[in-house]
């Protein structure tokens, strides 16, 4: 006799969907800390020209999946984010901004570790503006990672530059911004914000550089990467999981990314953390990690199976 699978229920489909967006953004942060690793092999371009360069790409790698998606209605998609979606790109791009000047112009470790104040950033914007409370599980993961934190800031804050470490602070307070302009209009595809991002990007980059765009080929193929693969793919699967994720919960993975960060740049270019760099690096993984691992078990629904059914 052969049993029948009892079909998932709504909360065991809604379950499927947050195991889901969880992997894209633990997928979508350890893709994207290999950025810092990224600009730090550049050679000769500076922070407005790697801007230009990679937001060309972030449009041109969008613009393919919107078409891809929605083939002759892509153009349409475009004009439905609304001012939303122009406010979550203008806030988008001021973080892609500030995020090339603060990393170099200071330690990746500083930029990152600043940056990981995002979550926090992210969980206050989410409830006064969402009315999304933090569940019990999500504060204390944040405040053990918060720890970590504080360990990896004590010994590196200071060796960098002030005007670095602004930019940094400036970076996650636009991301956190966008990060619940996202959450909030999840209704609609939020892709095209990028498009947004990219463009408002280039105009202000080009200005700046008053066009000088000469750089070598080795850094315009890593201005690409940066910008059609890593921030290109990293954000559309941040957007894709902000469907399914609270706010706070989005950012919180993105932990992983300011971890990973300077231990790349550390291997590949010998930029050498601290001590206890390295230790509250070890703490805000494993607090992320722990995390991640009692969502999905939490969530994972039981088997079922339904009376046998004759042959």
């Amino acid at each position: 006799m052969a049993q029948a699978d009892i079909p998932l229920s709504p909360d065991d489909d809604a379950a499927g969907r947050r195991r889901g967006a969880i992997g894209l953004m633990i997928l979508s942060s350890v893709g994207l800390s290999f950025g810092g690793l990224a600009l730090r092999s550049m050679q000769e371009a500076d922070a407005w020209q790697i801007n230009v360069y990679r937001s060309v790409a972030l449009v041109a790698v969008v613009w393919v999946m919107l078409s891809i998606r929605y083939r002759a209605g892509a153009a349409r998609e475009l004009r439905r984010i609304g001012r939303p979606g122009l406010l979550a790109g203008t806030m988008l791009a001021m973080a892609g901004i500030c995020f090339v000047q603060a990393i170099t112009t200071t330690t990746v470790a500083n930029t990152l570790f600043t940056m990981s104040a995002i979550p926090f950033l992210t969980a206050a914007l989410a409830w006064v503006f969402l009315r999304e409370p933090l569940r019990r599980v999500t504060l204390v993961t944040m405040l053990v990672a918060a720890a970590g934190v504080g360990m990896m800031v004590a010994e590196g804050i200071g060796s960098g530059s002030a005007y670095g470490n602004l930019m940094a602070l400036v970076t996650a307070t636009c991301f956190s911004g966008f990060a619940v302009i996202v959450r909030r209009h999840r209704g609609i595809d939020m892709l095209p914000t990028l498009m947004v991002s990219g463009l408002v990007i280039t105009a202000v980059s080009l200005v700046a550089t008053g066009g000088a765009l000469s750089i070598p080929l080795h850094d315009m193929l890593l201005c690409f990467l940066i910008g059609g693969v890593l921030s290109g793919m990293g954000n559309t699967l941040f957007i894709t999981a902000s469907r399914h994720l609270a706010a706070a919960e989005l950012t919180l993975f993105m932990l992983l990314e300011f971890a990973l960060g300077p231990i790349w740049v550390w291997i590949f270019v010998s930029e050498v953390p601290t001590g206890m760099t390295i230790i509250g690096g070890a703490v805000v993984i494993g607090a992320v990690t722990v995390r991640a691992l009692t969502e999905l078990r939490r969530t994972r629904p039981p088997v079922k199976r339904g009376r046998p059914t004759p042959y």
